[in-house]
């Protein structure tokens, strides 16, 4: 199979059907085999009925219900298990995205070699304070953290050579940084097409202000799992030596102070020094132990793949 489409979804029933009927006539007229997988994340509006429609005249049409919502990072790591294609791409079900773009973001995997393509929404429809302002922070923001030179994280139109969505894990709210958990796996052949953003037809969007909150303290995440998740005495080790050796040096001065020069000043443990001192060997040597424990769970981890293996001769 060439292409999977993947297609969360939440509460979407009004744009199902003409959205289903774009991208067979995109796959048919392109002479694709393909599937759509819909992953309907707990939809209460009768999502669900109009998918097992679909399913009925389209056998590629297949899907996949949550019990409830649980989040658009875990139905795409649901469509990731489930995809057979060679190129897996992923779209939002709002009519937003345009299957129009499908056959070049195809090439650019297949034909260019990239392993990720990210869709860019140069051209935005969305509220400018609402959306635009907010999202051009947060890009700035994680093209700086992450090293990745993408204009539109947030965009859901991508496309990915199918190694990367089987090796990647996709949790908690890090759809929006698929590509760095790429760069992170080795795949960082990462490039982004500039696509045709459309303003949304039916209904309203399901996020509100709080997904930018989240998406920033998701930033700050896999910043850190990325540098230091399988190395973490680097960070804690080094913040807490650092700490240990300032208390320390307090520590050194108050008995000079105390020995030679202020014999008969105040005792040491009436001085705010002694307890700087104090403090920051206690926090010195805590930072030390977490970064200690942190390799001995790093290290003693089950199935943990430390690596990613491209080829095999008789083995």
């Amino acid at each position: 199979m060439q292409i999977s489409i993947v297609i969360p979804l939440l509460n979407e029933q009004e744009s199902l059907k003409e959205l289903h009927d774009w991208i067979v006539n995109v796959m048919q007229s392109n002479h694709f085999s393909y599937e759509i997988l819909f992953i309907d994340d707990g939809s209460t509006d009768g999502s669900w009925e109009t998918i097992s429609e679909l399913s009925n005249v389209n056998s590629n049409v297949k899907a996949i219900r949550f019990l409830k919502n649980f989040g658009k990072s875990q139905a795409l790591h649901a469509g990731f298990k489930a995809a057979q294609g060679d190129v897996v791409i992923t779209m939002d079900a709002d009519l937003q995205d345009n299957p129009e773009e499908i056959p070049e973001l195809y090439q650019m995997i297949t034909q260019e070699g990239y392993h990720v393509v990210s869709g860019w929404k140069k051209k935005r429809y969305d509220s400018v304070i609402a959306k635009n302002i907010p999202s051009k922070l947060f890009n700035w923001a994680a093209r700086k953290t992450s090293g990745v030179k993408l204009h539109d994280f947030n965009c859901g139109l991508k496309a990915f050579d199918q190694n990367v969505i089987k090796t990647i894990e996709v949790y908690g709210e890090m759809h929006r940084y698929i590509p760095v958990l790429a760069k992170n796996a080795g795949y960082g052949n990462i490039s982004e097409k500039v696509v045709q953003h459309q303003a949304r037809k039916y209904g309203s969007t399901k996020f509100g202000v709080d997904r930018f909150i989240n998406g920033f303290l998701d930033l700050i995440t896999i910043w850190f799992v990325s540098k230091f998740g399988r190395r973490p005495m680097h960070l804690f080790g080094a913040l807490g030596v650092l700490m240990f050796f300032v208390g320390f040096g307090f520590a050194i001065y108050l008995g000079v102070d105390k020995l030679f020069i202020n014999k008969f000043g105040r005792l040491i443990t009436q001085r705010p020094q002694f307890y700087i001192a104090l403090t920051a060997m206690i926090i010195g040597t805590q930072l030390f132990l977490a970064g200690f424990l942190g390799e001995i769970m790093v290290r003693s981890r089950k199935n943990d793949t430390r690596y990613n293996i491209s080829d095999k001769i008789n083995v």
